[in-house]
C-alpha cells in the first residue's frame, strides 16, 4: 500500500489530488469570501437587527443603497460563536471538515442545527475560521416573534462574530447566490463571446496577411521571371553590341571595294584608266595609265582619305599614255 502511494508522489505532492485542488481553487476564486470576482458582482445586503439597519457588501459595511437582498441579524444570545484553527492540509475538504466540527461542537440535535462559517485569517501552517452555530427552531421562533416571519427562505439570517458578519446556511441566501451565479454566467458568456470575436478578428487578420503574403510571393516570382527575361535580353544586347563592334572593326579594316573603286575612278578623271586593281584590308594596289601620270599621282596624294600614297615603279611610256603603279593605304575610319 505504501509503495502504491509513493507512485503518485511527486516532490511530496500527491498528484491524485490535482483535480480536487483545481476545483477548490476555482471555487474560492469565484465564490469564496475573499473572491475578487464576488466582491465586484455580489449585491449589497440590507441587514436588520433589533437596534438598527446596516448595509453590507462583500463582507464590508457600506452606506445605505437600494437593494433587493435583506438579512436579519441574530442577537448574540442565540448564536454559539467559536473561532477554531485548522491545518492548511484540510482546506481542500473544508466543507466536510466543518460539518464534522459542527457535529462535534453543536449542543443541538443534528436536525435542529444550523451553522455558518468564514475564514478570518491564515499563516504558513494554519488558518482561522469563525464558526457560528444556531438552533433552527429557536431561530425561527425569534424571527416569528420579532419580525413576524415564518418562512425560513424569505430572507437571509446572519450572525456577528468579532464584528465580522457570517451568513448562516439554510435560509434565504440561495436567492442571492442564484442571482450572483446568473451574473457570473452572463459575464462568462460576454467574455467567451469577446474571446471568440477576438479569435475571429485575429483569424481574419491572419488570413488577410496570409493572402497578402501569397500575393507578394507571386509578385516576387513574376518580378524574378521578368528580371530573368531582362537579364537574358541584356546578355543578348551585350552579344549584339559585341557583334556590331566586330563588324565595325571588320568594315574599318576591310573597306568596301566598290566604294574604293568608285572613289579612285572619280579621282583619276577622264584622262586616266585602271588596268588592274586589288584591295587587301586597307592596302590598295592598282596599275593605271594616264595622259599625265604625275598629275594623277599628285591628285591622289592630296586625297584626305588616303593615309599614304606610294609609287611602286617608275612611270613608263606606252604609246601616247604613261603607265604607273601605286600602293595606297586608306585612312582608318574613312567613309565606306
Amino acid at each position: 500500500m505504501g509503495q502504491s502511494a509513493q507512485q503518485w508522489d511527486l516532490f511530496g505532492f500527491d498528484v491524485r489530488l490535482i483535480g480536487k485542488y483545481w476545483r477548490y481553487a476555482w471555487r474560492e476564486f469565484l465564490w469564496g469570501s475573499d473572491s475578487p470576482i464576488k466582491s465586484r458582482l455580489d449585491e449589497v445586503v440590507k441587514v436588520r437587527s433589533e437596534s438598527d439597519v446596516t448595509y453590507y457588501h462583500a463582507g464590508d459595511q457600506v452606506e445605505e443603497s437600494l437593494t433587493e437582498c435583506e438579512a436579519i441579524l441574530l442577537p448574540e444570545s442565540l448564536v454559539l460563536a467559536k473561532i477554531i484553527s485548522m491545518p492548511l492540509a484540510v482546506e481542500n475538504d473544508l466543507d466536510a471538515a466543518m460539518a464534522m466540527e459542527v457535529s462535534a461542537n453543536s449542543p443541538f440535535p443534528e436536525s435542529d442545527t444550523g451553522y455558518g462559517w468564514k475564514i478570518s485569517g491564515r499563516n504558513d501552517v494554519n488558518f482561522n475560521i469563525q464558526l457560528a452555530i444556531v438552533s433552527l427552531s429557536s431561530t425561527m421562533s425569534y424571527l416569528g416573534r420579532e419580525y413576524d416571519c415564518h418562512d425560513a427562505s424569505a430572507q437571509e439570517v446572519w450572525a456577528l462574530i468579532g464584528g465580522a458578519p457570517v451568513v448562516l446556511t439554510g435560509f434565504g441566501e440561495d436567492k442571492r447566490l442564484k442571482r450572483y451565479n446568473k451574473r457570473l454566467i452572463r459575464i462568462a458568456s460576454l467574455v467567451g463571446c469577446s474571446a471568440v470575436l477576438l479569435a475571429l478578428i485575429f483569424a481574419v487578420a491572419a488570413g488577410a496577411k496570409n493572402l497578402e503574403l501569397k500575393q507578394y510571393q507571386q509578385l516576387s516570382i513574376d518580378i524574378g521571371a521578368q528580371a530573368e527575361n531582362a537579364s537574358d535580353m541584356r546578355d543578348a544586347l551585350v552579344v549584339a553590341n559585341e557583334t556590331i563592334a566586330i563588324v565595325n572593326d571588320l568594315i574599318t579594316d576591310r573597306p568596301n571595294p566598290r566604294y574604293v573603286l568608285a572613289k579612285v575612278t572619280h579621282l583619276l578623271g577622264d584622262d586616266a584608266s585602271l588596268v588592274n586593281f586589288s584591295l587587301k584590308g586597307r592596302q590598295l594596289k592598282f596599275l593605271g595609265r594616264a595622259t599625265n601620270a604625275a598629275e594623277v599621282i599628285q591628285t591622289l596624294t592630296k586625297e584626305p582619305t588616303f593615309a599614304k600614297v606610294e609609287s611602286r615603279s617608275a612611270i613608263t611610256k606606252i604609246g601616247a599614255l604613261e603607265q604607273f603603279t601605286l600602293q595606297i593605304e586608306l585612312m582608318s575610319g574613312a567613309p565606306q
